[in-house]
This record gives structure tokens, C-alpha cells and sequence, in this order.
């Protein structure tokens, strides 16, 4: 039977689950009340560190869900996210409009990726 690490485990969820040779991050988010921008680049900074503490990076990344609060907000969160993808290493992504666990988030994504 394969091991299976988590860390930062609380009551609901794991930051980082690693199986085998895959990385589940629980979805991230930004700081509620700011601007969709502000709040992307926040979350793809908390995708790099966990990543890295777990001996990944974005360029590893097989598949990314993003939930935005408004689909009117894609194409600024897009400007984000495409200057944060690597050329060459755009992940299978899904992206969706979602109520969100407080009114004042925007977006969060959900990551798989390869050690």
C-alpha cells in the first residue's frame, strides 16, 4: 500500500496531500476584499510555496480548477494567470463561476501536480 503524506492538516482538509508521485493542494485563495488581480496573484503565490514544499513547481502542474464569484472577472484573472504559466506548461484547467465560502472572494483554484 502507497504512503500518504499530508501537511498542514486541520479538522477539514490538508494544504498538500502527496500520493505516489502526485501533490493535491486544497483550493486557495487571496485576501478577501481585494481586487480580482490582487487576489489571483495571491493565490498563485501560495501555489509556488506549497509546490516547492513539496518538491514540485508550477511547471509540474497537471491540472488546475479555477472557481471565480463572477465570470465577468475571467479575463482580468487571466491577465494574471498567463504572465504566472511558464510557456509550454499551461496545465488541463477548468474554470467556472461558483459561490465562494465568503461574498468578498473572487477566486480560488484547486491544484493537482506531478512530483
Amino acid at each position: 500500500m502507497s504512503e500518504i503524506i499530508r501537511k498542514h492538516t486541520g479538522v477539514r482538509s490538508s494544504k498538500i496531500v502527496v500520493h505516489n508521485e502526485t501533490i493535491y493542494l486544497t483550493g486557495q485563495v487571496g485576501t478577501a476584499g481585494e481586487s480580482i488581480q490582487k487576489q489571483t496573484q495571491e493565490c498563485l503565490d501560495k501555489i509556488d510555496a506549497l509546490l516547492a514544499e513539496a518538491g514540485s513547481d508550477k511547471t509540474r502542474i497537471l491540472q488546475c480548477t479555477i472557481w471565480l464569484s463572477d465570470m465577468g472577472y475571467f479575463a482580468e484573472m487571466n491577465e494574471v494567470w498567463n504572465a504566472w504559466v511558464p510557456e509550454g506548461h499551461a496545465p488541463a484547467r477548468a474554470c467556472g463561476e461558483s459561490k465562494l465560502a465568503r461574498p468578498e472572494l473572487k477566486v480560488e483554484m484547486i491544484v493537482t501536480a506531478a512530483k
